[in-house]
């Protein structure tokens, strides 16, 4: 990071629908206008953690909004996360916080008569002219930057403009303090980049990350978040879990962090508890497709066990439980696929198969193609079409679909889950005598290359162990 002034960004996070429906993709509004333009400007950008998007406002958001000298707040969908910031924001900096939203769309009555930069969208809610809204957006900030200079600078901030003598809190803070959180923010980036580091090599180089972190309390929510799925990249279920219980409380307790405690608790095989765990969440929030997905896993486990177990009428119904788990987690968002193409995976493998597969399946198909045709499609969705691909037994298809699969996987763990479901599916046909031979050779390739990911993990372990002896 280097020393250019700050500028804090307010903004939603991912793929987010707007007043009347559309959905717009705000990593990529993020991405292709306001960071080039921030940098163009001449300053350094800094991003809201997406976990911090849950309710998490806490002292390193708070010294991001007051001690940033810059600020850029998207408007678009009245973001209630978003419209909280900027009031703290407007309450303590006078200037240069730069207002965007995307063209066409209503702004609230409180902020409808600030003066707000329009940028353009295309109609799947990606950046329409980029070059010329970065362009803008830059200009506006430079101005920023100017009128600090200016005897009595204009001001953009509602409160200091109606309110007479109004105290300048930002100026009353420490130039010591600024100094204090620019290293902080340094520090924050830094670990993320060891971390993306260790999360590629084994779980003993994630554990070496998070001793040299020291204190967890003093660390910001995305330093932890991001540790938390590192663990989760090199299947370290017991450390997910530990660590969970060592975050600070209003982290610990934020959906995300539940939703990824009850998935680690499930992998270290303790299903129970990690039932218990999504059902209380499920009875705060309401359904939602993504622990109602890992719920159905967790049901989808016990009746693997029980099946095993030769316990037929209790797979049976534990088949059935995971089924209408899954199923209802694609009902209460069919934009994710990964619930609905389980619910579909499930009702091939009843005896005789489930008739509503035939209605869910063009559904689940259609999620996962309009994702990505909005782009950054990961390897989630090229194993979904495989899958799809598969239950249709479509062989050149699914060989398509594995091929994009293998070459996006990122985690040896991935290949699992989807060997596990392919192997479900071709030993209920070749119960029901079908002739599916051509899908061994897709299994085997996924375990090839899974275990080709585990082996270069640890020769990248044993070389960097290697030159920190050296």
């Amino acid at each position: 990071m280097s020393d250019r002034p700050l500028c804090f960004v307010l903004m939603p996070f991912g793929k987010k629908p707007d007043a009347v429906g559309n959905t717009i993709d705000f990593d990529r509004v993020y991405d292709e206008i306001i960071k080039p333009a921030v940098e163009s400007a001449g300053l350094e950008s800094i991003r809201a953690d997406q976990e911090m998007g849950g309710g998490i406002i806490h002292k390193p958001m708070y010294e991001r909004l007051i001690l940033c000298e810059y600020a850029v707040a998207d408007l678009t969908t009245a973001n209630a996360n978003v419209f909280y910031e900027l009031g703290l924001r407007h309450a303590v900096r006078p200037w240069s916080t730069v207002l965007i939203s995307a063209g066409g769309g209503r702004l609230p009555f409180d902020v409808a008569l600030l003066r707000v930069f329009p940028y353009k969208l295309k109609k799947n809610g990606l950046p329409a002219d980029a070059k010329s809204d970065v362009k803008t957006l830059a200009r506006r900030l430079k101005a920023a930057q100017a009128a600090k200079d200016d005897e009595k600078p204009a001001t953009d901030s509602p409160l200091y403009q109606l309110v007479a003598d109004y105290p300048n809190v930002a100026d009353q803070v420490a130039h010591e303090k600024t100094d204090v959180f620019r290293e902080q923010v340094r520090y924050s980036e830094e670990a993320k980049t060891k971390l993306a580091t260790a999360r590629k090599q084994n779980l003993e180089a994630v554990r070496a990350v998070e001793k040299e972190l020291g204190n967890l309390k003093n660390l910001e929510a995305g330093v932890l978040i991001d540790l938390l799925l590192s663990y989760r990249a090199v299947s370290g279920w017991a450390d997910m879990i530990t660590l969970v219980k060592k975050m600070p409380r209003p982290v610990a307790a934020t959906v995300m962090v539940q939703e990824q405690l009850a998935f680690a608790l499930n992998r270290a095989g303790q299903g129970d508890d990690a039932e218990k765990v999504l059902t209380e969440l499920l009875a705060r929030r309401g359904p939602s497709s993504e622990p109602l997905g890992i719920l159905g896993r967790v049901y989808k486990d016990r009746w693997e066990a029980a099946v095993k177990a030769k316990k037929i009428l209790q797979a049976r119904a534990l088949l059935e439980k995971a089924l209408e788990t899954y199923l209802s987690g694609f009902e209460a968002d069919s934009r994710d696929a990964y619930p609905g193409i389980n619910a579909v995976t499930l009702m091939e493998l009843k005896d005789p198969p489930d008739p509503r597969r035939e209605k869910v399946l063009p559904v689940v198909s259609y999620a996962v193609e309009q994702k990505i045709a909005r782009g950054k499609a990961d390897y989630w969705d090229h194993a979904t079409l495989l899958e799809l691909a598969v239950l249709a037994q479509d062989k050149e298809r699914a060989e398509k679909h594995a091929g994009d699969a293998l070459a996006a996987m990122r985690e040896s763990w991935e290949a699992g889950t989807t060997l596990r479901n392919l192997r479900l599916i071709r030993e209920a046909r070749e119960r029901r005598k079908e002739k599916v031979a051509w899908l061994k050779g897709i299994e085997a390739a996924f375990a090839e290359v899974a275990e080709e990911k585990k082996t270069a993990a640890k020769e990248t372990g044993a070389k960097t162990a290697k030159k920190k002896k050296g």
